[in-house]
């Protein structure tokens, strides 16, 4: 099943996707008004049971996509988490995940445009994939990690690179207003039988930049589920964005960043494809 975020007549709502058609679930289940909420009311049972009884009919034409969370109390995201991404930036395999942080301001949605701003044009593609957290917790064990993750996503981590390296610390670089695409849906957890089995793609204007098997991790999803429960509890509908692979833009020769009219593509197998075009900024 397929939950998604959205606007339609310009309200914000949530629901889920059913051979293109939406069955809107806002204040529907558990009287929830986002999916945020719905997952902290661990109701997605309740959904899955309206949904089968509610056959959708809101058009995926009729509705603008949203972040599948807008609202996300943290975004963790992860650095360095592929080999062929550690030898291309010319570092190190660390004995801990490289963890830092993404704002929610800083997103934008499926079908929405990913902003070049005015203070850089270095603006790269990263794709991940992203977990969704559906159960609250600290001090998780690997072993348990798995049951506390309620779905998966796509994530275009876009990054402006000059001002990630500006310090050694990448916040600044990360956080730029809508550069971080989420979306376009969440497909849940117990749909998924490995998650290591999937692959991930990254395209520009139809040309493949990265493409990795989740396998590939080098911290496994479940051990940084656990590293980052150390240190601060999970809450329901967190979100841990889990590295990219190598083919980065930066570091090609000579340097690919995306520009005005580009449309780039991260695809995950069995979870679908997000899809931005590239805007600049205007104030």
């Amino acid at each position: 099943m397929k939950f998604i975020s959205f606007l339609h007549n310009k309200e914000a709502k949530f629901g889920v996707i059913n051979e293109n058609l939406i069955t809107d679930l806002t204040g529907k289940v558990l009287d929830s008004k986002t999916l945020k909420e719905l997952i902290q009311k661990k109701g997605i049972s309740n959904a899955k049971k309206y949904a089968a009884e509610n056959p959708g009919n809101i058009k995926l034409d009729q509705i603008v996509y949203l972040p599948l969370i807008p609202n996300p109390g943290k975004i963790i995201c992860v650095g360095l988490n592929y080999s062929e991404h550690v030898k291309e930036t010319n570092r190190t395999v660390e004995e801990n995940p490289v963890i830092f942080h993404r704002f929610p301001e800083s997103q934008t949605a499926h079908q929405q445009p990913i902003q070049r701003p005015i203070a850089s044009q270095s603006l790269d593609f990263e794709g991940e994939m992203a977990v969704i957290m559906g159960e609250a917790g600290k001090h998780i064990k690997p072993e348990d990690a798995l049951k506390h993750i309620v779905g998966y996503s796509c994530y275009n981590e876009s990054t402006i690179r000059e001002w990630q390296r500006h310090t050694r610390q990448f916040g600044m670089g990360k956080n730029f207003e809508k550069t971080g695409s989420f979306g376009p849906h969440m497909v849940l957890s117990e749909d998924i039988k490995n998650y290591k089995e999937l692959t991930l793609e990254t395209r520009l204007n139809g040309e493949v930049m990265q493409n990795a098997k989740l396998s590939q991790l080098i911290f496994d999803i479940p051990i940084l589920i656990s590293y980052v429960s150390k240190a601060m509890a999970w809450r329901a509908g967190d979100v841990l964005v889990t590295g990219t692979p190598g083919g980065v833009g930066f570091k090609r020769n000579p340097p690919i960043f995306m520009k005005p009219g580009d449309n780039v593509e991260v695809e995950i197998t069995d979870i679908g494809v997000l899809s931005n075009t590239i805007k600049d900024e205007i104030i």
